[in-house]
């Protein structure tokens, strides 16, 4: 009998099996692929120059010393970090805000489906047309500079995308303006998913609500937290279209808003430089998991 169970047990895992054999082919030749082989590739001088290909030809560890000598890859790095930076502090903090709003049944908020469906709508919308929108909205002789001159605020337009400060900023708020609202709805479903009995308790005890937040509704939110702000990380380094089309490719001013990517980019595009780009893609890989490894234990800590 035991025999018996034990076969059809057997047979059925045999169809398990079966089903994941399409998405196993489907990472190998995606994903395992095209990282094996970007990581063989730059080892080697591999680019293209008056339409002749030169190359493979093994170069060592020349790229690496080269991207890290000339200091590209630690500025563009910084570059990227603070920009996403800039867009991520502000992006927990109001979507913690908001999601506590939300989450309160003791406030008894009207029209709060419609209210969750507006914040998440920018996250619909293209980050290409985000930039094309801000890029036109600042330019030197957009409606920005328009009301600011006409209200007397400014005596000339100001120049928006030739200043560091200001560029950084653009790039940062259309990050924060695309992404507040996922963050939102994923705190605030983890918010409700706290037993609201722990608040119940909290309130008999006395406990403001200032005390309830951070003694019970943040440390429970912790997971949370932790894969927002992988998650977030993750996507802030890939950071490209939004900075691509607002600087018109250049990342000026200055190159303060060419981020890795936009790097990366350049080698692929631009130069041709295939041995190069692998090399700016195994680094990009390796900060990564390095920073996001960073992150999940800094976050984990126990107290």
């Amino acid at each position: 009998m035991k025999e018996a169970k034990k076969g059809n047990i057997v047979k059925y895992n045999k169809w398990g099996y079966i089903f994941l054999i399409p998405f196993v082919v489907v990472y190998l030749v995606f994903q395992v692929y095209p990282l094996v082989s970007t990581i063989f590739f730059s080892f080697f001088e591999y680019y293209e120059e008056n339409l002749a290909v030169v190359g493979p030809t093994w170069n060592n560890f020349e790229h690496y010393i080269q991207i890290f000598s000339d200091g590209s890859i630690v500025k563009y790095a910084e570059n990227t970090i603070i920009m996403w930076l800039m867009g991520f502090i502000p992006q927990i903090l109001v979507s913690l805000l908001l999601g506590a709003w939300f989450s309160d049944t003791r406030l008894h908020l009207k029209a709060a489906g419609f209210f969750k469906a507006v914040i998440y709508l920018p996250n619909l919308i293209m980050a290409s047309a985000f930039a094309m929108l801000f890029f036109t909205l600042f330019a030197s002789s957009g409606p920005i500079n328009s009301i600011l001159v006409d209200l007397k605020i400014l005596d000339q337009p100001f120049r928006f995308l030739e200043n560091i400060l200001a560029t950084r900023t653009l790039v940062a708020f259309m990050n924060f303006i695309m992404w507040f609202g996922n963050t939102t709805i994923l705190l605030m479903a983890g918010m409700m998913g706290i037993d609201p009995s722990l608040f119940e308790a909290a309130e008999v005890d006395g406990a403001t609500s200032t005390q309830v937040f951070f003694r019970i509704t943040l440390p429970l939110l912790r997971p949370i937290l932790v894969y927002v702000a992988i998650t977030s990380l993750v996507g802030g380094l890939q950071m490209f279209d939004v900075p691509e089309i607002l600087t018109e490719s250049t990342g000026d001013p200055n190159e303060c808003a060419k981020t890795l990517i936009m790097y990366l980019n350049s080698q692929i595009s631009v130069s041709k430089n295939y041995g190069l780009a692998g090399a700016i893609s195994v680094v990009l890989f390796v900060l990564t998991g390095a920073l996001s490894m960073l992150v999940f234990w800094v976050t984990n800590k126990k107290e």
